[in-house]
């Protein structure tokens, strides 16, 4: 009981990571009318680090008065440990989400949330190669979510050729099936809210400097992006990734993987209560599967089990 308990809040958490990325989403594509990928990236990803950092302090100094000396050193080195394991995130998330912001300059938005979701399907491959078991059912889920994600994103009658930018969003869904599998290995054993701080700066930095070197970043330009960078840097980074990394704790990566692509389905919903935009037969029936494979995934395995108990 108490599992299912620890798992429903799991799947709650990474709903609502889906959320805030899909109303989220709209805001990297008007940032890049503005300012350049590392730019972007590197702005957004430092103020969500920054956002997270007096709650991180604040939490600290209040549970410090209960603690003992040893207990404070205890921390100091699952500290250490945690920002460790931070930093590599951060190096991957940098690659992930740059990779990702420079596929806005060649390729659309939808097929761009398409082909970035193609992690739905990478990570249970990749947890198969690492030696763990994925139920059938699950295996039907993630067939049934992709099949949703294309009616949702994907118009056959206006589809073009593969472009740069597709490619750069295919390395993109690699790179966050790594990162996808690190928080899962990671999250149990850190402090989410150290650990996405860690991830958030070391990233920030990175690009930055990338930045630097590579771009040539204005005031006129940051300042026009201010509010999709804003937006993007408390809402995607400090909210709902660091909900990811609390999320994963108690849910398996292949589930949430499955839970994180519905972004794309709150992206649509957001557009059309927000901006009026209408909803197709198709997006619909997109959405709907997609729901339906969420279900499944999580009441089929329990119904199948039911059967096998009433013959034992």
């Amino acid at each position: 009981m108490e599992t299912q308990k620890t798992q429903l809040k799991g799947i709650l958490i990474l709903l609502l990571t889906a959320i805030i990325w899909g109303t989220s989403f709209v805001s990297q594509s008007v940032g890049m009318e503005s300012v350049e990928a590392f730019t972007f990236n590197g702005i957004r990803t430092l103020i969500g680090s920054f956002v997270l950092l007096p709650f991180i302090v604040m939490r600290d100094k209040i549970s410090e008065r209960k603690m003992t000396k040893e207990q404070i050193a205890e921390r100091k080195k699952n500290d250490l440990k945690t920002i460790r394991r931070g930093i590599i995130l951060g190096v991957v998330l940098c690659a992930a989400t740059n990779f990702q912001q420079f596929a806005f300059l060649y390729s659309t938005a939808g097929k761009i949330a398409f082909i970035t979701a193609m992690y739905m399907i990478f990570v249970p491959i990749a947890e198969v190669i690492i030696g763990r078991k994925i139920p059938f059912i699950t295996w039907l889920c993630v067939a049934a979510g992709f099949a949703g994600l294309f009616l949702l994103c994907m118009n056959p009658e206006n589809m073009t050729r593969i472009n740069k930018g597709d490619f750069l969003t295919l390395i993109c869904a690699a790179i966050f099936t790594i990162q996808i599998m690190l928080v899962s290995r990671f999250s149990p054993k850190c402090d989410g809210l150290k650990l996405s701080f860690t991830q958030f700066f070391t990233s920030g930095i990175i690009s930055f400097i990338l930045m630097l070197i590579f771009e040539t970043p204005s005031v006129k330009g940051i300042l026009a992006a201010a509010l999709p960078i804003l937006y993007s840097g408390v809402m995607s980074c400090a909210l709902a990734y660091t909900f990811q990394i609390i999320g994963q704790k108690y849910c398996e990566a292949t589930i949430a993987s499955l839970l994180m692509c519905m972004e794309s389905v709150f992206a649509v919903i957001s557009a059309a209560i927000i901006l009026g935009e209408k909803m197709s037969g198709r997006e619909l029936a997109g959405c709907a599967i997609m729901f339906a494979a969420i279900i499944i995934s999580q009441l089929g395995e329990k119904i199948l089990e039911r059967p096998q108990k009433k013959a034992a």
